[in-house]
């Protein structure tokens, strides 16, 4: 097994930001979209794990979380999701109580607002595009805050946590590329890349955004 400093390329005394900046580097050289292949990307993922593990004193990954999420949704969660731009061109606050009533009531595109099934084993944004919709991302490997998403009810869990600061995950601030529900049922706001606290998390996107669609 390849040592990880060296899939990083970080000496092993490297400090922690360091460490987050060479992961966001490689996972962008890796990535399948940009003529990576998936061995190197889930390499180059692996060995992230495994140095934030030796970090933080564990064997391994804990994954009771992700065991916890799937004991919650083996039948599916239901998600109903809320487009961040509808919030901010209609001057709705996303901390508004009502504010899914709100949006059920305001005839939105299916792009923009409705609810769709998460099946065992899909992450939110796995989810997201089996049912046809093009949330963004960038990395897809929990890099880049570019497929954030706003937990407005319900719980999320994500395997690691690479960028988010504990301020911004307690705020219900999750990443669809690595998280899954952890509750029956979610609301959550979806394309919230562009809340000023994102802006430094943010990745170009290596991608056309196409036109959403629903089956």
């Amino acid at each position: 097994m390849d040592a990880p400093f060296e899939v990083l390329g970080v000496d092993p005394d490297a400090d922690d930001a360091e460490i987050d900046q060479a992961y966001r580097r490689r996972i962008m050289e890796t990535h399948p979209d940009q003529g990576g292949s998936a061995r190197a990307f889930q390499r180059v993922k692996t060995a992230y794990e495994r140095i934030v593990a030796m970090r933080n004193g564990e064997a391994a990954i804990d994954r009771d979380a992700a065991d916890e999420a799937d004991h919650h949704h083996d039948a599916g969660a239901r998600v109903e999701y809320l487009n961040y731009e509808v919030i901010d061109d209609r001057g709705w606050s996303l901390d508004d109580d009502d504010l899914f009533a709100t949006a059920a009531d305001a005839g939105l595109d299916p792009q923009d607002y409705g609810e769709f099934l998460v099946e065992p084993g899909e992450t939110l944004l796995e989810a997201a595009e089996n049912r046809g919709f093009a949330w963004p991302y960038a990395c897809r490997g929990g890099a880049c805050a570019n497929c954030a998403v706003a937990v407005v009810e319900g719980e999320m869990t994500m395997p690691i946590d690479h960028v988010l600061s504990t301020e911004m995950t307690e705020r219900g601030i999750h990443l669809s590329c690595i998280g899954a529900p952890a509750t029956a049922e979610m609301q959550v706001v979806y394309n919230v890349k562009h809340m000023p606290e994102l802006d430094e998390l943010r990745l170009p996107a290596y991608r056309f955004e196409r036109t959403q669609s629903v089956d």
